[in-house]
């Protein structure tokens, strides 16, 4: 170890680092200010007087200092009514893609189910073609969403990307889990949600934030 140590402190830096350590922070500080402008602008007008937020001319900092803007939308009652149900929006509509995403991927991950190849076309096709605005609005309008919460949840119930991925992982794991469940008697909703689900909770973890994300958007 402390030959390990003398040997790291001999070691010298030549020029080109200090020129390439430069150049990546200059880099990464551009990069930093780009990012962070036009979230510091928005908050700079939003501090600014409506009336005169209309002249432009409003960088980082607002001109004349006002929060009536503020005022005007936390005094309206439907703002916490939105709030609500963005954030249960956020919170259901994450639990219950998850869930049933997880389920599809556990149906088609499976060798003895018939339609696996079929069903998996199915919704790979759909990562690439949509219906439109107009077709899924009479769609909605058709199954009487319309006007109710779950509008917001039925239609990115199942998540195709998450799908693959979660089936991809299911695949993986030992078939002899499945195998002796099954010799033991197990259904495969038993099988899912004592054994799979069980394995799948890694998963869970990493798709989670892109499932609320979604959700998030409205709100954002």
């Amino acid at each position: 170890m402390g030959l390990f140590n003398k040997k790291k402190r001999n070691i010298r830096r030549t020029r080109e680092d200090y020129i390439f350590d430069s150049l990546n922070t200059i880099f990464m500080i551009f990069l930093c200010i780009v990012m962070l402008y036009p979230f510091l602008n928005t908050l700079a007008i939003s501090l600014n007087d409506a009336s005169d937020s209309i002249r432009g001319g409003i960088y980082l900092w607002p001109r004349e200092f006002s929060i009536k803007s503020y005022e005007h939308i936390f005094g309206q009652s439907t703002i916490y009514q939105a709030t609500f149900i963005s954030v249960v929006r956020t919170l259901v509509g994450t639990a219950l893609s998850l869930l049933f995403t997880a389920m599809v991927a556990y149906a088609i991950s499976r060798r003895e189910f018939v339609f696996r190849k079929s069903f998996t076309i199915i919704f790979v096709l759909t990562m690439y073609f949509n219906g439109g605005l107009i077709p899924t609005f009479l769609l909605m309008r058709d199954l009487q969403l319309i006007g109710s919460f779950w509008v917001y949840i039925l239609p990115g119930l199942i998540s195709a990307f998450n799908l693959i991925v979660m089936r991809s992982f299911i695949e993986g794991l030992p078939e002899s889990l499945f195998e002796s469940a099954k010799i033991d008697g197990a259904g495969d909703f038993t099988v899912f949600f004592r054994i799979v689900s069980s394995f799948i909770i890694t998963c869970f973890s990493d798709r989670c934030p892109i499932c609320s994300r979604f959700s998030m958007e409205p709100m954002v």
